[in-house]
C-alpha cells in the first residue's frame, strides 16, 4: 500500500483559528474529516491515518509552532518511512492572489517561516508544496497582523471553496500523481463562480 505524508502548517491555539496562517491546518482537517479520520495528539503534531482507494496517508498538523515545523516533518516521515517526492506540505502563500492555488515538486521558502525550517531541517527545498493563495492586500508595516488575521467575510465563500478543491488536490497527487494533478489544477481560477 502506498503511503503518503500530508502536512498542514499553522499555529495551535484558539487565537490563531481560522487566521490565514492556519490555512495548512484547515485544508488537512478538511481532508481527514471527508475521509473519517479522527485526529490524535502524538508526538510533535496532531496526526490522523485515513486510508482511501488502497493508499494509506499519514496527515500531521504539528504542534511545534509554526517556525519549527520542521522537526515534526522530519519526524513524521522517518517514523512512518516515507519518501519525500510522497510528502505534501499545505501552506498559506502571500504572493499568490486569493483566486489561485499553485502546487510545486519544489521552490524556495520565499520567506515562509515554516517552510523554512522544514528546508534547513530536509537540507533541500525539493519536496512538494501546495501553495494556497492568501493575497497581499494590507498597508505597508502590517503583513505579520494581515496572515495572522482572520479571513473578511466576503473571502469565506472563496475560501471554503478552495478548501474543498485543495482536499481534491490530496487525492489527485496520490492517485495520478502530481506532473498531472499540477496541470489539471494550478492555472484554474477558484473565484466560487468559476469551477
Amino acid at each position: 500500500m502506498s503511503k503518503f505524508l500530508i502536512v498542514g502548517l499553522g499555529n495551535i491555539g484558539d487565537e490563531y483559528a481560522n487566521t490565514r496562517h492556519n490555512i495548512g491546518f484547515d485544508v488537512v482537517f478538511a481532508f481527514v474529516q471527508k475521509h473519517g479520520g479522527v485526529f490524535k495528539t502524538e508526538r510533535l503534531a496532531y496526526v490522523a491515518e485515513v486510508k482511501w482507494k488502497g493508499k494509506q496517508f499519514v496527515c500531521v498538523c504539528p504542534t511545534t509552532f509554526m517556525n519549527l515545523s520542521g522537526r515534526a516533518f522530519k519526524y513524521w516521515q522517518e517514523k512512518e518511512k516515507i519518501p519525500t517526492e510522497n510528502t505534501l506540505t499545505i501552506v498559506d502563500d502571500l504572493a499568490l492572489p486569493i483566486d489561485k492555488i499553485r502546487l510545486r515538486k519544489s521552490g524556495t521558502h520565499a520567506g515562509h517561516n515554516g517552510l523554512k525550517d522544514i528546508q534547513n531541517i530536509l537540507g533541500t527545498d525539493e519536496y512538494p508544496k501546495l501553495r494556497f493563495g492568501i493575497g497581499n492586500i494590507f498597508p505597508k508595516g502590517m503583513q505579520v497582523d494581515f496572515v495572522l488575521g482572520k479571513w473578511k467575510s466576503e473571502e469565506i465563500p472563496i475560501v471554503k471553496h478552495k478548501i474543498e478543491k485543495s482536499v481534491e488536490i490530496i487525492e489527485s497527487f496520490a492517485s495520478i500523481g502530481i506532473d498531472r494533478t499540477m496541470t489539471n489544477y494550478n492555472n484554474l481560477n477558484y473565484s466560487p463562480n468559476n469551477n
